[in-house]
């Protein structure tokens, strides 16, 4: 059966109801809120009584039945209740938890090592490009522990360690230092010529220059403090660099294949030297020989004539003398006996 407060609620509704129309025909605006203020308490008590109305009975047996039950031995707590954690195990699962952060750090470190530009060691150990000798001490030290072979569990750990040790040895190497300071301030001068073109006709600029007590120069110099200025100078260093190491790599290619071409030409010279020595030094070998075989040779023409010749087998060439009538004809000492030609008597052609 419905209990009271069920049937006093719509009687209350009506009440309120009545009084508002009454306020309206009134017009007093007072009584309108007063009324609907009523109307309201009225509402909210029939609520809050079948609200509470159901808890009086099964809520009490409820409560006594789960007050009466026991906690199961080896559980400490009921599963919807937090279990308790000691400070042990709340330290040793915090410091688990940085040590996963810690080691995702030094993976992500291993990545950006490996991945930075090879020509530029301010770039491999994350440093500006105005960096002094004793901040880029300090960050080697922080970096190689950091990603240490030892501590770090990435599988190129060592390979970005090594290249950590190389950075650091160029920073260290004054001549490279002179060569990449000389190639940064380059670059820098080009990236501060590009934002003067760039900026020549910029309002922008302008009213800045003639807020700021340095004028152009002081806005400039807080430019130059921003990321923007240092992403430019950056990748314009990055162009430069590159060029400049292609360069060197195409001048020691040039001149590693003259030397390799002197090296071919000196080598044929000494193969062709060496070959005349070695013919000279045959030659000397078998003088003897040659000599022996010659003299066999005369020995045994002569054994073929009669007598002996002392010139070795060859006949003296016939003495000339000069003629009186021929001067242009030389004739043997033998022949100078010989008479002479008579003359022809009289010119050619008289006898006919």
């Amino acid at each position: 059966m419905p209990d009271e407060a069920t049937l006093a609620e719509p009687e209350a509704s009506c009440v309120s109801d009545k009084a508002v129309l009454a306020a309206k025909e009134s017009g007093d605006l007072a009584a309108q809120e007063s009324t609907r203020d009523a109307s309201a308490v009225a509402d909210a008590q029939p609520a809050e009584a079948s609200n509470a109305a159901p808890s009086d009975g099964k809520a009490t047996a409820t409560g006594a039945k789960f007050d009466e039950l026991e906690v199961p031995e080896g559980i400490e707590t009921w599963p919807d209740e937090k279990p308790a954690i000691s400070k042990e195990d709340e330290d040793r699962l915090l410091k688990e938890f940085f040590q996963e952060v810690k080691e995702v750090d030094r993976n992500n470190e291993v990545n950006r090592v490996l991945g930075a530009f090879k020509l530029n060691p301010f770039e491999q150990l994350g440093l500006p490009f105005d960096a002094t000798q004793e901040e880029a001490k300090r960050q080697y030290r922080k970096l190689s522990l950091l990603i240490h072979p030892d501590k770090c569990n990435h599988p190129l750990a060592t390979s970005a360690f090594e290249v950590l040790g190389h950075a650091n040895s160029q920073l260290t190497d004054e001549d490279f230092m002179r060569e990449l300071r000389h190639a940064l301030n380059l670059s820098r001068e080009e990236v501060r010529k590009e934002r003067k073109k760039a900026t020549k006709n910029d309002a922008v600029v302008r009213l800045a220059s003639a807020i700021n007590e340095g004028g152009r120069a002081g806005v400039e110099a807080e430019w130059e403090r921003t990321p923007d200025f240092h992403l430019l100078w950056k990748n314009k260093s990055r162009d430069m660099l590159a060029r400049a190491e292609w360069r060197r790599r195409k001048l020691t290619k040039r001149l590693k294949e003259e030397e390799e071409r002197i090296e071919e030409g000196e080598a044929d010279t000494r193969k062709k030297l060496k070959a005349m020595r070695d013919h000279n030094k045959e030659w000397e070998g078998t003088r003897e020989n040659r000599v022996g075989t010659w003299r066999d040779f005369v020995t045994k023409k002569q054994g073929k004539k009669k007598g002996v010749n002392l010139m070795g087998g060859t006949k003296p060439p016939k003495l000339k003398v000069e003629d009186d009538d021929k001067t242009y004809i030389q004739r043997p000492v033998q022949e100078q006996w010989r008479p002479k030609q008579p003359k022809p008597s009289g010119p050619q052609g008289s006898n006919r």
